[in-house]
């Protein structure tokens, strides 16, 4: 461990479980900062999700739902959380055919972030797909979504009025952009 990173390191001291959910759950440790002094953080543990920029004819595939949290519909590329032990190819090819039918002849890792790192744990892996073929879509009981495809220059518009407004989605649109440019993600 480096010295610089023990200047800034919490000793956790305890650990409260609050809730366990189907998706995340809720924990308060209580910690010892690096002055000596004590503090608690609210954690929130997610098993991480997968998210998949499909490209298609030029296109990018995107999927609107509802969005409680937010009490609004949102545009989104698809995504979802990593079932136990499944691993992220297989994650990322499983939400890409569930939430908009395309199977993929190409998908490969863009990259890898922390969600909210100030709270939670959750990783996303970001993919890129190619060589999408159509086919049925197979969303979850409790899914109800829209999907249809859009330009770079739509997708910029929908950043631009709010319709696309998380992180993962403006990610992808601007590796999409970056794409467009150079050739390379």
């Amino acid at each position: 461990m480096s010295e610089h990173r023990k200047l800034y390191e919490e000793v956790t001291l305890s650990t409260t479980p609050i809730y366990d959910g189907k998706i995340i759950s809720l924990q308060v440790d209580e910690v010892r900062l690096p002055n000596g002094a004590t503090a608690t953080r609210e954690i929130v543990k997610h098993p991480g999700a997968v998210a998949v920029l499909a490209l298609h004819e030029g296109k990018m595939i995107v999927v609107e739902q509802f969005r409680k949290p937010l009490e609004k519909s949102q545009v989104e590329i698809p995504a979802g959380k990593l079932d136990l032990g499944e691993e992220l190819l297989a994650a990322a090819r499983r939400e890409l055919v569930e939430e908009t039918g395309y199977s993929a002849g190409s998908m490969r890792l863009i990259s890898s972030f922390y969600t909210s790192p100030g709270f939670a744990n959750e990783m996303l892996h970001l993919y890129v797909a190619e060589q999408l073929t159509p086919g049925a879509t197979n969303p979850d009981e409790d899914e109800f979504i829209e999907c249809w495809s859009i330009t770079l220059e739509e997708a910029k518009a929908l950043i631009a009025n709010g319709r696309i407004s998380d992180a993962k989605t403006i990610t992808a649109v601007y590796a999409w952009q970056v794409y467009q440019l150079t050739g390379a993600f």
